[in-house]
């Protein structure tokens, strides 16, 4: 115990001697008094002038009590001409907090009453809490802590609620009445200083800090906080703050019985308490010199005491305490009067909802009655309606279902052609072959009649390999037939194993020579890339074929177009990959176009919709193609971009 007292005894020491220079340099105005009046010289509007005044107020609020009161008092001024409830609010609760300072509590609280009763009739949520925080630091003066702990806690809910930082100052405030009801516990969970902690709050949490480890005891903790609040308050030029860290020093030195420390914070706390016209500080100062000088300077003791009784008395007197107990009623009833009228307007509601609902109840009533009597000529009327759309849905069915029609002998002659240009080929392999054979036929007879069995066997070879050749061919022909009869017919509906790849390889060619069948002038470079790890994967080929090949020719035809428009320097290009991506096949067929433009992008699987000039296209291609590709559980997209090109991926599970 004696380590600690020598502890603080020496940093009490040094901090007296660092206050001291501390006030010493205490010198003209703060500088956010000084930046606020530059802002209220260069400021137009009432509003702001508002506020700048009431920021004002409050920056003179433990500086000078007479520039504090008088920038109180313009605020309130603008505030009440500009007719805004917030700013009015804000004003009145400003001027609360220097009646409070000077222990004018009646004043104080008769402002706070009206400060939120226009809060509360504007439902000014913010201005209700800050009348709430500062009610709650009129009550603390008043020694009210339980008072004091109930409003603080209802601005916090508030604060918390509109996560505002003024709930900084309502941590502070109920972390002090805490400590006045002897639970520093409690106090401690208020008084964590977060990380954003506001400039103009710290003096107080420093303040408070040291209020909660003296009252745990730990009074080398105490004395650092006291001291921090102490120069602070001097480095802001704000006495009354500087008076409480005073006063709560002089306490802490009483208790360690160090007299001459006690002495020089009680005096520092006086004085910076008639500075600040802050009576409780004033008093409480008063009373610890009274205390200290009792035993040794008896006359000096009683010039201290009754300083001390005669701020009591202005503070805590008969006629003071029943002042405020009248305004307490006045507000209490005021606030029964506001509850009494909230339930008698709730009660109105209920009563206009009943006969809202009366009236509810008689105008469906007169409405079924109208119904049940129009209901015999609407039904004739429906009756007849139903009979025109039933008509107009036939002719509709008609239409779509020759529409599809033409759309599948559309993509079938397309296709057909394709494959007679495919099927050509080996044809006229087959022809020119067998017209050869058929000369070397006659040519190893001539040598055989020569008797030349060599040069007759030789000949015979080469017969023999220009019927292979044939056969070849004509297998290649009969696949192609085969394939073309397999398109020709319908889905069989049931999933086999099939080489996605060959089968895109396959429509490409289709489409792209079933196009040069119509126009002989069209060319286009084609561009593959296939994943040869895909293996095969379990889909109805006939249906994704015919998926593909209208992917294909639709491409082509697009570049067709752009060639038209374009014939030099552009090269028509059609490219199709495949890949696996997980448990899915991934397609993709792009062409460098013209492109879809963005406003109707969002319209192509729709049915009918077509960018084809007319007779062109039915519009149905790639609606039949989006619901053939959900059937088989996949997605197909579309990416295009205005003169560069579109892009369609086709997404198929592998099984």
């Amino acid at each position: 115990m004696k380590h600690c007292v020598l502890i603080v005894i020496l940093i009490s020491t040094c901090f007296a001697l660092q206050a001291q220079s501390s006030q010493q340099k205490v010198q003209g105005e703060a500088e956010v008094i000084v930046n606020i009046k530059k802002k209220l010289a260069a400021a137009k509007s009432d509003t702001t002038r508002s506020l700048l005044m009431g920021s004002l107020g409050l920056g003179y609020e433990g500086i000078n009590t007479d520039s504090s009161l008088k920038y109180g008092k313009a605020s309130l001024q603008l505030a009440e001409r500009t007719g805004y409830p917030h700013f009015i609010s804000r004003a009145l609760a400003g001027l609360s907090g220097i009646f409070r300072q000077q222990g004018k509590f009646v004043e104080a609280l008769n402002v706070l009453y009206k400060a939120l009763n226009i809060a509360q009739q504007h439902d000014l949520k913010n201005d209700i809490a800050r009348s709430y925080r500062r009610l709650g630091a009129v009550y603390f003066e008043l020694e009210n802590y339980t008072k004091a702990v109930e409003f603080d806690r209802a601005a916090l809910v508030i604060d918390d609620g509109l996560q505002l930082k003024s709930n900084q100052i309502d941590h502070v405030f109920l972390a002090d009445a805490f400590v006045r009801l002897n639970k520093p516990d409690s106090a401690l969970t208020h008084s964590t200083m977060p990380k954003d902690t506001l400039e103009a709050i710290k003096t107080q949490f420093y303040g408070t800090l040291g209020n909660i480890y003296l009252k745990l005891g730990n009074n080398t903790a105490a004395n650092v906080f006291y001291h921090k609040c102490y120069d602070s308050s001097l480095a802001k030029n704000d006495f009354g703050d500087a008076a409480t860290a005073c006063n709560g020093l002089t306490e802490m030195y009483l208790k360690l019985n160090n007299l001459d420390s006690a002495v020089y914070f009680a005096k520092e706390g006086f004085a910076f308490g008639q500075k600040a016209s802050f009576k409780k500080e004033e008093m409480n100062a008063a009373g610890a010199l009274a205390k200290i000088y009792d035993s040794t300077q008896p006359a000096l003791a009683l010039a201290y005491l009754k300083m001390a009784d005669a701020a009591k008395e202005s503070l805590y007197g008969v006629s003071t305490i029943e002042a405020i107990q009248n305004q307490i009623s006045q507000e209490q009833a005021r606030q029964k009067e506001l509850e009494d009228a909230k339930l008698s307007y709730q009660n109105r509601l209920r009563w206009y909802g009943a006969l809202a609902a009366f009236a509810g109840l008689l105008a469906i009533a007169f409405i079924l009655y109208r119904n049940n009597k129009q209901k015999e000529k609407a039904n004739v009327l429906l009756q007849h309606q139903k009979e025109k759309i039933e008509s107009t849905l036939s002719e509709l069915k008609s239409t779509q279902a020759q529409l599809i029609q033409s759309e599948k002998m559309a993509s079938l002659g397309e296709l057909t052609a394709g494959i007679a240009h495919e099927i050509q080929n080996p044809l006229n392999f087959v022809n020119n072959f067998s017209e050869v054979s058929n000369e070397l036929i006659d040519e190893m007879n001539v040598e055989l009649d020569k008797g030349e069995i060599e040069e007759a066997k030789a000949i015979a070879a080469d017969v023999k390999q220009n019927l292979e050749k044939i056969n070849h061919h004509g297998k290649r022909a009969d696949a192609i037939v085969k394939g073309m009869l397999q398109h020709s017919q319908s889905s069989s509906g049931k999933k086999e194993p099939t080489d996605i790849n060959a089968l895109c390889d396959e429509y490409l060619r289709l489409s792209y020579h079933g196009l040069r069948a119509k126009d002989k002038s069209f060319n286009a470079t084609i561009k593959t890339d296939f994943d040869k790890s895909i293996g095969k994967i379990n889909i109805i080929p006939q249906d994704i074929g015919r998926v593909i090949l209208n992917l294909f020719t639709n491409a082509f035809y697009v570049v067709n177009e752009k060639k038209k428009q374009q014939p030099e320097g552009y090269e028509p290009t059609v490219s199709v990959s495949t890949k696996k991506i997980n448990d899915n096949v991934e397609i993709t067929v792009s062409d460098n176009g013209n492109g879809i433009p963005q406003k109707i992008i969002d319209k192509i699987f729709q049915p009918f919709f077509t960018t084809k000039p007319t007779g062109q296209g039915t519009g149905l291609g790639l609606s039949l193609s989006y619901d053939i590709i959900k059937t088989h559980g996949g997605e197909i997209k579309v990416e295009s971009k205005e003169s560069e090109g579109t892009t369609f991926t086709i997404q198929l599970p592998t099984t």
